[in-house]
């Protein structure tokens, strides 16, 4: 009975920490893109007085 506990507190524990590391592979993809995709500054950035 404790080791099927334990397996099951494995696999949940497993399954948190790939949805973490997914979730902040993701992030950093999202930034890189906006990033690469940003108006390059002083293109159209620039205010007039």
């Amino acid at each position: 009975m404790d080791v099927k506990k334990l397996l099951a507190l494995v696999a949940v524990a497993g399954g948190v920490l790939f949805v973490v590391r997914r979730s902040k592979s993701a992030k950093a993809q999202d930034d890189l893109w906006r990033e690469a995709t940003a108006p390059a500054a002083g293109a159209n950035n620039v205010k007039k007085a």
